[in-house]
């Protein structure tokens, strides 16, 4: 492959925060990724180059003048840090995405393609968790028979839900957060919960959609404890332990909860591995692990989890590692996105079956690769958590 130029600029994402675009110009053609960007990120994560103001300008500095010249192969040698603290994540990951999309042109072959190619899988298969609800509530169309039949059973939730809303709360309450997600003034998961199922049941999808939660637990850990009130003034009296949190998450069995994500604090080892002994659900590691090798290792060898979540931002790419373990993996958006629907093909090359994100542009991605694939399309349905086994 004729490597002719590599350029990096800045943008804007979709908070209005500026980020990352590279252009990597072959004798193919012009090949161009955009760098998304996460709001709620963990201790452990690849470091980002924000800086006053939060612009982005010293880590198109290092691509223009340090990584274009050398590029993709030596860019993680170059960098010699654990957590990309040289030249950044958002710099690192903005090149190694076109030259990923200039890699499958090279080739003739879609990206997803290209990428189950990279990962060693001769199929590919489509997802099943769409990430639409309230700020860390979910759904899951596992009943539906594709992916296309997933996102018109996932829409119709969607505006049964804006309708309940709206209906409880006032129009106000519909307005969606950073994510795609509603974010009305509720007092407890419960209640958020109970929307969710009557939105699902209004939609007439009961049977077909099940749930899944973020709880982004390290934003109210405290002392060891969980303020599930973290937002209100301090008051220690009212903090949860370990124990005391998880028997909270076996409590809802009311409504179809089958995954939680970042269910204790990222460093709370010993509640991941009794909670994800007992659980009996998917328990997803994304602050945990960050998709960072030695941690998802760590995770492994203690039975901390068994789900990881990707985001191409973060530390490491290791989710053969979790699939060879015979955990899932879900690919995830960052709540700063673009207009970049790499991820979409990178589900699908990976075979991970599970997506969150709140951007139409990546399911709208997603249902022209099924409608390419064609019979050859496979849809993971009920076997969302693994399905690679045969």
């Amino acid at each position: 492959m004729s490597i002719l130029k590599i350029y990096a600029r800045e943008i804007f994402d979709s908070r209005g925060n500026p980020t990352i675009e590279v252009d990597f110009c072959t004798s193919k053609g012009l090949f161009r990724a955009a760098v998304p960007s996460g709001a709620s990120t963990g201790i452990h994560e690849a470091l980002e180059m924000l800086y006053v103001g939060k612009g982005v300008s010293k880590a198109v500095d290092h691509i223009n003048k340090t990584i274009a010249p050398k590029i993709d192969k030596f860019m993680i040698e170059m960098d010699g840090t654990e957590n990309k603290s040289k030249f950044s994540a958002n710099a690192t990951l903005g090149v190694s995405l076109a030259v990923c999309k200039a890699g499958a042109v090279e080739k003739g072959v879609p990206l997803y393609r290209h990428i189950a190619d990279l990962a060693g899988n001769p199929e590919v298969i489509l997802l099943v968790r769409l990430s639409l609800a309230m700020q860390e509530f979910m759904i899951l169309p596992v009943g539906a028979s594709s992916f296309q039949e997933a996102v018109r059973i996932g829409a119709e939730v969607y505006h049964n839900l804006k309708n309940i809303i709206k209906e409880k709360y006032g129009k106000d309450a519909t307005n969606v957060g950073d994510e795609g997600g509603f974010a009305p003034n509720i007092l407890e998961n419960k209640e958020a919960l109970e929307l969710l199922k009557n939105a699902i049941g209004k939609a007439g999808h009961t049977d077909q959609v099940v749930i899944g939660m973020d709880v982004a637990a390290s934003e109210f850990f405290r002392f060891n404890k969980y303020d599930l009130d973290f937002k209100s003034p301090d008051d220690a009296n009212r903090y949860i332990s370990p124990d005391q949190l998880a028997d909270l998450y076996k409590s809802i069995k009311d409504y179809p909860v089958v995954s939680i994500e970042d269910s204790f604090d990222q460093d709370d080892w010993e509640a991941w591995r009794k909670f994800t002994a007992s659980a009996g659900i998917q328990v997803v590691g994304g602050d945990l692990m960050v998709t960072n090798p030695k941690r998802i290792a760590k995770a492994v060898g203690e039975k901390s989890c068994n789900c990881l979540l990707l985001k191409v931002n973060q530390i490491g790419s290791a989710c053969k590692l979790a699939q060879s373990n015979g955990w899932g993996v879900i690919v995830s958006h960052r709540s700063g996105e673009t207009e970049d629907t790499c991820i979409a093909d990178l589900v699908v090359g990976l075979c991970t079956g599970q997506i969150k994100t709140g951007c139409l542009a990546k399911y709208n991605q997603l249902l022209r690769i099924e409608e390419e694939l064609g019979s050859k399309a496979k849809f993971a349905r009920r076997a969302f958590r693994n399905p690679l086994a045969k």
